[in-house]
C-alpha cells in the first residue's frame, strides 16, 4: 500500500484532489470530460497541440500547458493519456515529484520501462494505476462465477483501422486488454506461447493470434485485428462446471452451468428420441443445463476507473489494476511478439 502523502501536499489531499490530464487527444478528451464531472478539482491539462489546448480551455475553462511538467506543483494526481512511447518519460516526471498517476494501457512500451515506473512509484510512495478499462466492464461479472477454475479461454477483439496508436502494433494496442483479463482470471505462470501475426497497413503487426498455455493447465486462444470491417469484442470462458459467453461490445452475457446432480453415466439416453430436435432440446436445456442470461447495464467503465483512481488517491489504497499487473500484461505481450517475429511476413 502506498505511504501517506508527502509533506506539503496534506492540505490539498485533505480536501478535493487536484487533478490534471496529460494528453487530450481522442481518448484523453474522454478522461477530461469525465473528470470534469467527478468529485475533484480539475486544475489543468497539458498537450503539445495548440488546437487540443484551445478545445480544453474553451470547453472546460481549465488552465492549459504545452509542457506536461508545468502541471507539477499544481496537481496531486494526473491521468496520463499520451502515446505509449511517451508513457515512461511522462509518468516518471510526475512520480518523481510526488504525484499519483493513472497511466493508460499499456503501462509502457516494454516491460522494462513499466517496471521502472513501478519501482519509482514504490520508492516515492505513489499510487500507480494502469488503465486496463475492461476490468471495469460490467460484462466481467459473468466470469466471476467460474473463478480460477477456468481452463480454456477464447477471445476475439476486432476493430476497424483508426490511424491511432500507430506507434505500437495490435498486440500492445488491442490484444493487451485480453492478456490482462486472462492473467487476472487464470493467475498462473505462462509455460508456452504459440503465435502468428503480420502487418497490413502499418509497419507493425495489424493482426495477431496467440495460444498461451499456463502451468495450471489452462489454455487461452486470443485473436486481435485492427483492420476489420466491423468491431467485435467477445470472450468465452470454459471450465468443468460450465462456460460463460461475454459480448463486451454490447454488454451481453450468458452463463451455462451443469444442473445439480449432473451425472452423465446415469443419464437415460434411451428415453428420448434423438431424431426430434424439440425433444432433444428440452432434454438438454430443461434437465441437464442451467442457462442464465446476464442482465448487464451499459455502465461507464472509464468513469468507474477514474472514480476508483480518485478514491485510491484519497484513501491511499491499492487500485484494481496495479503497476505490477500492467507490467505482467506487457511481459506477456512481449512473449507473443517474440514468437510472431520468428514467423514474420516477408
Amino acid at each position: 500500500m502506498p505511504d501517506a502523502a508527502p509533506a506539503g501536499a496534506g492540505a490539498s489531499r485533505a480536501g478535493r484532489v487536484r487533478v490534471g490530464v496529460v494528453g487530450v487527444g481522442h481518448l484523453g478528451k474522454h478522461h477530461l470530460r469525465l473528470l470534469h464531472g467527478l468529485d475533484c478539482d480539475l486544475v489543468g491539462v497539458a498537450d503539445p497541440s495548440e488546437a487540443a489546448r484551445a478545445h480544453a480551455a474553451d470547453t472546460y475553462r481549465v488552465a492549459t500547458f504545452a509542457d506536461h511538467r508545468e502541471l507539477i506543483g499544481r496537481v496531486d494526481a494526473v491521468s496520463v493519456v499520451v502515446p505509449t512511447s511517451l508513457h515512461r518519460d511522462v509518468a516518471s516526471a510526475f512520480l518523481e515529484s510526488g504525484v499519483d498517476v493513472l497511466v493508460e494501457k499499456p503501462i509502457a512500451r516494454t516491460a522494462e520501462d513499466g517496471q521502472a515506473l513501478v519501482d519509482l512509484a514504490r520508492r516515492h510512495g505513489r499510487i500507480l494505476q494502469v488503465g486496463h478499462v475492461e476490468r471495469f466492464n460490467p460484462a466481467l461479472r459473468g466470469i466471476e462465477s467460474l473463478g480460477k477454475s477456468a481452463r480454456y479461454i477464447e477471445s476475439h477483439r476486432l476493430a476497424p483501422f483508426t490511424f491511432r496508436s500507430t506507434d505500437i502494433g495490435v498486440v500492445l494496442d488491442l490484444m493487451i486488454h485480453d492478456l490482462d483479463l486472462v492473467l487476472a482470471l487464470v493467475q498462473s505462470e505462462i509455460v508456452s506461447v504459440e503465435a502468428f501475426g503480420g502487418a497490413v497497413f502499418t509497419p507493425a503487426e495489424d493482426m495477431a493470434s496467440a495460444i498461451i498455455k499456463f502451468a495450471n493447465g489452462a489454455v487461452a486462444h486470443l485473436t486481435a485485428n485492427r483492420v476489420a470491417l466491423k468491431p467485435l469484442r467477445k470472450m468465452r470462458v470454459f471450465s468443468k462446471q460450465g462456460y460463460v459467453s461475454l459480448d463486451f461490445q454490447n454488454n451481453q452475457g450468458m452463463v451455462v452451468r451443469k444442473a445439480p446432480g449432473w451425472d452423465f453415466e446415469k443419464l437415460d439416453l434411451a428415453g428420448i428420441d434423438k431424431g426430434k430436435v424439440g425433444d432433444l432440446w428440452k432434454f438438454v436445456f430443461d434437465g441437464l443445463l442451467q442457462i442464465e442470461n446476464l442482465a448487464l447495464d451499459a455502465g461507464n467503465p472509464l468513469q468507474d476507473e477514474l472514480v476508483e483512481f480518485l478514491a485510491c488517491v484519497r484513501e491511499r489504497r491499492e487500485p484494481t489494476v496495479t503497476g505490477e499487473e500492467g507490467v505482467a500484461a506487457v511481459a506477456a505481450a512481449e512473449r507473443v511478439l517474440a514468437v510472431i517475429a520468428k514467423n514474420r511476413w516477408d
